[in-house]
């Protein structure tokens, strides 16, 4: 099941954010944070009219995909990063589609034009999922994350979603 994020679910969302900051470097912060903070950055994102969604699987939380505004300049109003974070036991079983398919449903039916999608390189995992949605790589920046003692490239993807 895909549906809205809700309150009580951010101690649930930070667990599954907290194994990849402390295990990858899939994403750059260092420091684990609390439900307080998830929570806050869940109220963040659906006070722009962003969705944050949740896929549950027999009550249980399995992964989470959301928008975020691109750049705050009032120009960049109508591109959005697309996140998707699963949890360690749900991944391979076909989740993050389910997540993307339900977010970009509703991103086509909002005024946004383009998708853009950041990946920490290598992670072909998440390359094949982006690529699936169509998204296309148009950027490649080396060595610009550093963490757990290795230098970490990041590729951005993007789709148009009205073309």
């Amino acid at each position: 099941m895909i549906r809205q994020a809700k309150p009580c679910d951010a101690e649930n969302i930070a667990n599954i954010y907290n194994h990849y900051i402390s295990n990858t470097v899939i994403t750059f912060e260092e420091e684990s944070i609390s439900a307080d903070e998830m929570n806050n950055r869940i109220q963040e994102i659906m006070s722009m009219g962003l969705p944050w969604l949740i896929a549950e699987k027999n009550g249980e939380i399995v992964g989470y995909a959301y928008a975020s505004k691109w750049n705050g300049r009032c120009a960049y109003r109508f591109s959005v990063e697309a996140t998707v974070y699963l949890s360690p036991s749900a991944k391979s079983e076909g989740w993050g589609t389910k997540l993307y398919e339900e977010l970009f449903s509703m991103l086509r039916e909002s005024s946004i034009h383009v998708v853009i999608g950041g990946i920490a390189l290598p992670n072909p995992a998440s390359i094949a999922l982006h690529e699936k949605f169509g998204m296309e790589k148009v950027a490649h920046f080396k060595e610009v994350g550093f963490k757990f003692g290795q230098w970490v490239d990041v590729g951005y993807w993007q789709v148009e979603l009205s073309a």
